[in-house]
Order: C-alpha cells, then sequence, then structure tokens
C-alpha cells in the first residue's frame, strides 16, 4: 500500500498539534459535509449492482447457456416474459424461497426452450465467488465519489440465497445506503424504490445520478427527476460520469480529494518556486491534491513531473499564538533524520508568505503500508504482535535521542512538562469555548492537584501512535514517523499514553477506531498492560504506578484539541473535511478522560494511609454572602384531605417548585456529581469542595431553599416553604436521586431534623443564636445521641451524664455515628444525655444545645461506612469531658429529652425514605439503560427472563414504597401517627384476615410472574 502519511492529516488549537483521523472512505458512514467542486450539482451516485459493480448476469447466462447447448436467450427471456408475476420478479420481491423459485423458474426455462434446463447450475455459477466480484474500475470509482464528499448507494433488485443472507457480494462499507428488492418487498421500475432511496440518502432527486442496465429501470429513474447514465460498457460509463461529477474517478491518490474552496493554494507561484529548487521544469502541468482528513495544517499531494512531494502549511485566517508552527516540524524532522530516527526526508523550507500565502515545507512522498485499523485486520496473530513490537521499538528510540547530540536542547522547556501542557490545554480550551462541557471543568480542577511527582526528558512526538507509521511493504519494521508538530521537551510517558488511546476506544468510533470491544489475545495484539511493560523493559525504568493520570491527561488534551477544531469549523478555518463534527466528540473524549481521572482518584485514596485526625478547632469554613429573605406571593394552602400520589394533583405553587428544582439538578447538580465523588476521596477531602457554596447561593437565588420545614411548625412560613409534609415528599424524591443535592438546597440531614427542634422546642435567644445561621446556611450542626456502649435505638439506654453546676450544665460520654461533626462549618451539636438518673425511664434525658469549640470537646476519628469516609461531613467518634454548657442553652426543660427526640424523628424518617425512593428511580433508569445493550448468551440482557423479572419487582417495589411513605406523610399532615402494632397479627383484629385473603388474591388473579412479565415489558419500553 502506498501512503504518506501526512495525508491523514492534522489538527490542533496548539502551537503544534493533533492529527485527529478520520476513518477512510471505505468504512466512513457519513460522507464529509463539505463539497470539494462547488460547480457540482449532485450530492449523491446511486449504482445498480448486477451489469454496473458486477459483471451482467445476462452475460454470464450468454457464456452458460453456449457452454451446456441451452437455446440462447433462454436465462434472458425467463427474466423479463411474464409480466409482473413472473417468477424471476416474485423471487426479487422475497415472495419465494430459493428452492420454490428454482423450481418455478426451470420450469418457465424448460417451457421457453422445449427442453430440460439445469437453472441450478446456472445460479451456482452466478452466485459463485469467482463471477461475483466488484469491478476494479467502479471500486476506484467509489473512492473518488466519496473522497469528493457525495454520497454513494446501491439500488439493486436482489434476491436471498439459501443460507438466508441476501446476495450482496460487495463491501458494504462502500456504501451510506443499500437498498434491496427483497428486503423492500417492491422492485424497480416501481418508483417507489427509487423514493426509498433518496429518502434514506436525504437527497431530492435532482441531487442523484442513477446507473443502471435497464433502460425501463432508468427511464422511471428520470421521471422522478433523477440523472440517468446507461452502463454499456464500464469504461465509457465511467468517462460520462466524470464529465456529470467534473473530477476524476481513475488514479485516484489515496486519502486524498480535490482542494476545497477555502483551502486553495496558487499553482503557478508554487511552480515556479518547485522549479527553482529542482532545477528543472517538467512537462506536465502541476497535479495539486489535498489530503481529505487534516484537522490543522493543511496538507497536499503534489505531483510535478516524475516527482511527489507533500507539501505541509499554516492554515488561512487568524491563529491562536504559536499554533502551527512548521517551522518546528522541520526542524525535528532533520534532527531525527540525523539521529537515525526513521522519518520522510525533508527538502525544503519556505517561510515567505508571498509564495503561497502562508510558510510550508516541503518532504518526500514515502511509499509503505499505513494501518489505520489498529485490530490489524487481514494479518495474522504473529505479524500483529510484529507490527505492535515494531511501534514499540521505534518509539523507544525517539524516546532515547540524546537532545544535546541532536541539536535539540533549546526545542522545549525543561521540567514540569505535564503542568504546563495542562495549564497551556486549559487555556486553548478557554480560548475555544463554545459551550460548557462538565467534564472538562472537572479536569481542569482535578489535573493540577495530581501531578506527577518527578518526570524524565526526551524528546516527545506527541502524536505517536500506529496510523501516524509507515512500515515496510512487506516486513514489520517502520521505515517513516508522521506527523511531528506536537512534537517538543516533555515527559516521555505523555507519548506512551497517548499511544495507547486506541485500546480505550470502541471499535467503531467515528473518529479512531479503537480495541475496547476486541479480544486482543485472540488478535495477537499486546493487551495495554502488556505493552506499556513492553516499552518500560526496553527503556530500562520501573512499572507506571499512576498510568490512569497519563491516560487522563492524554484524552483532556484530544478534548481541547477537538475543541479548537470545531470552534475553527465555525469561522471556516479548520483545514478537515469533518471538523463541524468534532464538537460531540470533545465532550466523548472529556468524558472518558474523567473515567481515567475517577480510576486514578480510587487508587490514590485506596494507597492513603489510615490516620486519626487531630482535635481541631470548629469554626466556620467561609460566611456566604446572606441574601435577602424570600418572600412568597401566595400563601400557604392547608393539608389536603386526599392523598396525592402525582405531581398533578399537587398546588400548581408546589408543582412549580417541583420544576424548577429539577431544572436545578439538571443544570447545575448531575453535571457536578463526579468531580464532587472524586473530590471526596481526595487529600482535600475534608475541606468543603467550594462549588458546594457557589451552588447554595444559586438555589436561594432561585427560591429553592429550606423547603423542608413542614407547614405545621411555620404556619407563618417565616422561615420555610410553607409545603405540608406530603407536599415536601414529593421534591424530597426529586432531591434523593443526588447525594449532592439535599445540602445544596439547605435541606440535608442532620442540619433539617436540626433546624426542626430549634423552630419547635428552641426560645427566641436560641432561635437567633443557632436557628438563623442555619436556616442562612451560614453554619452547619450535628447531633449526638448515638453511644458506643449501648443500644442507642432505645433513647432511654442513652449513659453520657449532664450534671448542673450553679450557672452551667458539664457534660461527659462518648458518642459516635455523629454525622457532620468532622465538617469545618459545624458549629453547633445537639448533645442528649441524661440529667437525672433516679427519675422515671422516660424523664431522664435532656438535650442541650453545645458550641463544637467549647474546650473538652474531641473528634476522635472518622468512622466509615461500607470503607467510605463520607468527607467533609464524616460519621464522627467524639469525646466530651468536663464541656461547661451556659444553662440557657437546655432545649424546652430538664427530662424532655426523650419528648424532643420523639418529635424530632417523624418528619425525618419521611424525608429520608422519599430521598431513597428517588435514588432507587435513578438505579432502575440506569439498570434499563444497561442491561438494553449489554448483551449475554446472544441477547440483550435487557430480553432475559430474570433480568426482566427483576426490572418488573424493582418497579412493583419501588411504587409500593413511594405509596406507602406518601401516605404516611398524609396521614401526618391529617391525623397523626397511630398503629396497630402486634395486635394487627392477632384474632383481636380483622387485620390477619385480610392479609390472608391478600394473598390468596395474588395467587386466584394469576401467577405473579405473569404480570411482573408484564410490567417490565411496560417499564422497559418507558
Amino acid at each position: 500500500m502506498a501512503g504518506r502519511r501526512l495525508f491523514q492529516a492534522l489538527y490542533s488549537p496548539h502551537r503544534r498539534r493533533w492529527r485527529l483521523l478520520q476513518r477512510p472512505w471505505h468504512i466512513s458512514p457519513h460522507p464529509v459535509p463539505w463539497r470539494a467542486l462547488a460547480s457540482c450539482p449532485y450530492r449523491a451516485v446511486i449504482f445498480d449492482m448486477g451489469g454496473v459493480l458486477l459483471p451482467s448476469p445476462l452475460r454470464l447466462a450468454t457464456d452458460w447457456e453456449l457452454r451446456l447447448g441451452v437455446p440462447p436467450g433462454t436465462i434472458r427471456q425467463a427474466f423479463i416474459s411474464g409480466g409482473g408475476n413472473r417468477p424471476w420478479m416474485r423471487y426479487m420481491r422475497g415472495e419465494l424461497r430459493p428452492a420454490e423459485f428454482l423450481q418455478e423458474f426451470g420450469q418457465q426455462c424448460s417451457r421457453i426452450a422445449n427442453s430440460s434446463v439445469p437453472v441450478e447450475s446456472f445460479f451456482s455459477e452466478f452466485t459463485s465467488s469467482q463471477n461475483a466480484v466488484q469491478l476494479p474500475v467502479m471500486t476506484e470509482a467509489i473512492k473518488c465519489i466519496r473522497a469528493e464528499g457525495l454520497k454513494t448507494a446501491v439500488l439493486s433488485n436482489n434476491f436471498y440465497l439459501p443460507s438466508g443472507e441476501s446476495f450482496l457480494p460487495l463491501d458494504r462499507k462502500q456504501f451510506d445506503v443499500i437498498i434491496e428488492s427483497c428486503r423492500e418487498g417492491v422492485c424497480k421500475p416501481d418508483p417507489r424504490i427509487y423514493k426509498v432511496c433518496l429518502e434514506r440518502l436525504g437527497v431530492q432527486a435532482r441531487e442523484s445520478i442513477f446507473l443502471d442496465d435497464l433502460g425501463q429501470n432508468l427511464k422511471a429513474a428520470a421521471q422522478l427527476g433523477m440523472k440517468t447514465l446507461k452502463v454499456e460498457d464500464t469504461n465509457t460509463a465511467i468517462e460520462e460520469l466524470e464529465t456529470h461529477l467534473g473530477f476524476p474517478l481513475r488514479s485516484s491518490i489515496p486519502y486524498t480529494s480535490s482542494v476545497r474552496p477555502t483551502m486553495e493554494i496558487p499553482k503557478e507561484p508554487l511552480q515556479d518556486y518547485l522549479e527553482s529548487i529542482l532545477g528543472t521544469h517538467a512537462k506536465d502541468s502541476l497535479v495539486l491534491r489535498q489530503f481529505s482528513h487534516g484537522q490543522s495544517n493543511p496538507t497536499y499531494y503534489i505531483k510535478y513531473g516524475d516527482h511527489r512531494f507533500v507539501l505541509r502549511k499554516k492554515p488561512p485566517g487568524k491563529l491562536l499564538p504559536s499554533a502551527h508552527a512548521v517551522e518546528r516540524e522541520f526542524r525535528v524532522l532533520k534532527a531525527m533524520a540525523q539521529a537515525s530516527v526513521p522519518v520522510p526526508e525533508v527538502l525544503a523550507l519556505c517561510e515567505d508568505p508571498s509564495i503561497i500565502g502562508t510558510p510550508f515545507y516541503l518532504m518526500e512522498h514515502c511509499a509503505g503500508r499505513i494501518f489505520k485499523d489498529p485490530s490489524l485486520p487481514g494479518l495474522e496473530a504473529r505479524q500483529r504482535m510484529e507490527i505492535y513490537t515494531a511501534m514499540n521499538r521505534v518509539l523507544c528510540k525517539i524516546h532515547s535521542v540524546d537532545i544535546q547530540v541532536a541539536g535539540l536542547e533549546d526545542y522545549g522547556k525543561h521540567g514540569n512538562y505535564i503542568q504546563r501542557q495542562v495549564q497551556t490545554w486549559s487555556k486553548q480550551y478557554r480560548a475555544a469555548e463554545t459551550h460548557s462541557i462538565p467534564a472538562m471543568e472537572r479536569l481542569i480542577e482535578w489535573l493540577p492537584s495530581h501531578m506527577p511527582a518527578s518526570e524524565r526528558l526526551s524528546v516527545v512526538h506527541g502524536d505517536f501512535r500506529l496510523d501516524n507509521l509507515i512500515f515496510h511493504p512487506e516486513k514489520p519494521e517502520v521505515v517513516a514517523v508522521l506527523d511531528w508538530e506536537l512534537s517538543t521537551l516533555g515527559n516521555p510517558l505523555s507519548d506512551v499514553a497517548y499511544n495507547c488511546v486506541a485500546y480505550y476506544l470502541p471499535s467503531h468510533f467515528s473518529i479512531l477506531k479503537g480495541l475496547r470491544d476486541y479480544d486482543v489475545h485472540q488478535l495477537g495484539i499486546p493487551s495495554a498492560e502488556a505493552y506499556v511493560q513492553l516499552y518500560c523493559d526496553q527503556m530500562g525504568i520501573p512499572p507506571v504506578e499512576n498510568w490512569n493520570f497519563y491516560v487522563a491527561f492524554s484524552f483532556f488534551r484530544i478534548a481541547a484539541i477537538l475543541q479548537g477544531v470545531y470552534k475553527r469549523s465555525l469561522t471556516g478555518q479548520a483545514s478537515s473535511a469533518t471538523a463541524e463534527s468534532s464538537g460531540k466528540q470533545a465532550e466523548f473524549m472529556a468524558d472518558l478522560a474523567w473515567d481515567f481521572a475517577t480510576k486514578e482518584g480510587f487508587r490514590v485514596f485506596k494507597e492513603l494511609p489510615s490516620s486519626v485526625p487531630s482535635a481541631r478547632p470548629f469554626s466556620t469554613w467561609a460566611d456566604p454572602r446572606q441574601l435577602p429573605r424570600r418572600h412568597y406571593s401566595r400563601v400557604a394552602s392547608t393539608p389536603s384531605s386526599q392523598l396525592i400520589v402525582s405531581l398533578d394533583g399537587l398546588p400548581s405553587r408546589v408543582q412549580q417548585l417541583h420544576h424548577k428544582l429539577k431544572q436545578f439538578l439538571d443544570a447545575h447538580i448531575y453535571p457536578a456529581e463526579q468531580l464532587l465523588r472524586n473530590y471526596q476521596v481526595s487529600p482535600e477531602r475534608w475541606t468543603p469542595h467550594p462549588l458546594l457554596e457557589e451552588l447554595k447561593e444559586k438555589a436561594k437565588a432561585e427560591g429553592l431553599w429550606n423547603l423542608f420545614l413542614p407547614l405545621e411548625s411555620d404556619p407563618e412560613m417565616k422561615y420555610g416553604a410553607g409545603l405540608s409534609n406530603m407536599e415536601y415528599a414529593h421534591l424530597c424524591e426529586l432531591m434523593g436521586t443526588s447525594l449532592y443535592a439535599p445540602e445544596v438546597f439547605n435541606c440535608s440531614a442532620p442540619d433539617t431534623g436540626n433546624m426542626e427542634v430549634l423552630l419547635r422546642y428552641g426560645t427566641e435567644e436560641q432561635k437567633a443564636h443557632w436557628l438563623k445561621p442555619l436556616l442562612d446556611g451560614k453554619i452547619r450542626s450535628c447531633f449526638a445521641m448515638t453511644e458506643p456502649q449501648v443500644a442507642s435505638s432505645d433513647a432511654t439506654n442513652i449513659e453520657a451524664s449532664i450534671v448542673e453546676e450553679r450557672d452551667a450544665y458539664v457534660l461527659n460520654g462518648r458518642k459516635w455515628w455523629i454525622s457532620g461533626a468532622l465538617d469545618p462549618r459545624c458549629q453547633l451539636c445537639v448533645f442528649m444525655g441524661k440529667t437525672d438518673p433516679t427519675a422515671p425511664r422516660h424523664k431522664q434525658q435532656s438535650m442541650l444545645l453545645v458550641s463544637m469549640d467549647t474546650p473538652g470537646i474531641t473528634v476522635i476519628r472518622p468512622l466509615t461506612v461500607f470503607g467510605l469516609e463520607d468527607a467533609p461531613a464524616g460519621h464522627g467518634e467524639i469525646t466530651f469531658e468536663n464541656v461547661r454548657i451556659p444553662k440557657e442553652n437546655l432545649l424546652l426543660g430538664p427530662g424532655r429529652g426523650f419528648e424532643i427526640a420523639q418529635g424530632r424523628l417523624g418528619p425525618g424518617r419521611i424525608h429520608h425514605c422519599m430521598r431513597l425512593i428517588g435514588f432507587a428511580e435513578r438505579a432502575l433508569a440506569l439498570m434499563k439503560e444497561r442491561v438494553s445493550f449489554r448483551v449475554a448468551f446472544g441477547k440483550p440482557l435487557a430480553e432475559q427472563g430474570t433480568i426482566r423479572a427483576g426490572v418488573a419487582e424493582s418497579r412493583i417495589e419501588i411504587e409500593q414504597a413511594r405509596l406507602l411513605v406518601l401516605k404516611a406523610a398524609h396521614l401526618m399532615d391529617t391525623v397523626g401517627n397511630k398503629a396497630f402494632g402486634a395486635a394487627g397479627l392477632s384474632n383481636d383484629q380483622p387485620l390477619a384476615l385480610s392479609f390472608a385473603w391478600a394473598r390468596a388474591l395474588r395467587l386466584a388473579d394469576g401467577p405473579d410472574e405473569v404480570h411482573r412479565e408484564a410490567i417490565a415489558k411496560m417499564e422497559l419500553k418507558r
């Protein structure tokens, strides 16, 4: 395969560039959106198969009849005679099975020939691999058509083979659309099949050219407005098609097309320049074509006489600072050649912009193999391993170049390469930003805090990957490394990581084919781990521990580059034909980068030593700006006497709050979840993330603040939104879809319970001191009841002591699982202990308001939940040693602690339950998404019986739980708390009999499994 691979393209908003590979003509499902020749009025070329792309079946029939002694014209006559219901047409429409067709067609041929005709023999030859081969001239023409940005299609009267597959001996990847009569149930010349083809191509009839060898088919197409071309002689047809299209369809240069209008360069000055450096004048005129996949520096193929060159230049227009430095690329290529690194020979550098408008350089056009698909189709497993080994070896050779000997000591800065790269690409991304990409925002913050501790220094290629290499035509040997625009001095591991990005991309990825869904072991390709280890062994360095960081950085850089390409496409500066699609690809790459950042974060977290945090002063982390109190235009609604189970039944004011809440979650919270999640396992995790405070201010401004306070506790809506328990339950379910949402809206435990306690039982002085800053979100709080020595679910078991001494109470005790205690914003602790052990059991306890900076309070450690610390709030173990608290901090009065604890539980439990239902809904949505595309045992998981049963069971349980909790909230609003307890299971009440009949009905009314199957089908369609 001849190739020079500066043709594949280049791109980058940086002073150097990463070449974004677009798939070649034969694998692109979406042709490039530009049109190379503005004068060409067509957007699609449609081909018949037999007689156009393949040899004519009628000509094959003539030869077959001659050899077997069948009367000439028998097959042709059978093809065309008998009307629309003749066997051939019915077979083409898919109405006859192969055996049925051969029987009827054989009878028809025998009648025509007046003798038995072995039609099975004819169709065996007709469909054989020897005869069913696409004509090379048509293959070449299709390459050229697609290179120029036109769509291609097959429109064929076709049939099914005995195997059940249609007869289509073509490479499907050549075509955007394939229309077969046997699949559509309609044949040419029926106008309907032409319309189907045009519709799927997305073109008008006048924008297409149709090639066929039968006049009746062409006539029908012409009547619809299509340009038609009858194919009798293939070469003649190609010449006529060239005339219509206006560009050549033969002798194509791989991966090139006509120069795009915005990328034209003047030929005469270029030819004069070539003559001056070559010292000769060629008889033939200069041939200039553009490599169609360049994303940064436009790259051209030049044929001048017997010479073949590649020209690379800066793009036109205003460029970003230091971008597209072709001069640097020329310099490093010369230095690498002197260091025996295989590179193309550079011939000349022209820095005079007056020649073609920008500086450029020329290099030789190399010959060899270029592997665009990393799975290396067509090679044996042994050969694939040799190719990857050769690639690894040449990368090591680049990284082993002595920069002093090569004269490249000043080719880049020394040290802190990754840090500078992150800063540079962050700036470039900001300069090219057209819309917010959440993953990029998270990466810009995450990468600087996870830099490698040390870095080696070497020449780095910056764009090293398989399809940037030209291999020897026969040997597994690299003869040229291309695309050096991003090269500099830096950390060589960045090259290694970038070289491995294909391992993490899917094989169908639209920019660069990957290996993620291949079994590389079976292919003979080393795994990513083995490939990196091979590099380390050859370089004599230890294994790379922070590999995920380098991969995250690689994808981050690619995302920034793609964003630059996308912005330039909006102004016409991007040199790639497919630059406009890079906007979505930038988001995809950013998400991949964040996936690896997450993996690296967990690796670091696992390696962190466990330590006991020292006692720290409990002061606020920051004082948020105080916003004016919200005013409500509507008075609070009284609790409804009806249970409301859907949003439509809620008052309009509550519906509006729900809508605003959902918009806020979609816009601000869901996109930030991964950032906050990773922050929770970072070394800075015990300091609240500033983003949360920003989101709180936004929530305040939108009136989404303190929604939890029940109407019964705040009837004048002095502090909250005036919602009933049932109304808030609907909002709480929505907040439960994200673990971080409740805090953003100041609706998170334990603050909500503590605020209710203060509102219900606090004095005006206590409210002014503690409630107001809690409601404003200035401080946070904790609730200290649970103790390690006793079963604290029974509040009467509490042993911590509260002893009265003159004007104060003295607290002593050990508490644990104190949620929120480690948060530096936590200033208040609601403490429960015993004031009178001799009093009646439920009158022994009291509650006090304790300032967390009071002497004698020590946070011993954070407790983990399934290994998670839940930073920054945490769940602390705390000791209280002779902590003196003013008497005015006592809540409600001595011995009232149990009463307060019971009052605190009710609404809080409802909040927790509805949040869990919201989380369950999100988990079910994730499950449905995953089982819809995961395949096991030959079909999607969503079609597996056990999975469908699980989906149905989940939907049933979620709905049951929702109705139960909503009803509980409704009863709290209307009748209070009542229950039968164990009496409900006895014969003293009718409940037990009802339970038994309910179970019986579940059997009598049909098996549960049948109902679940129906529910699963409905759920998976939602």
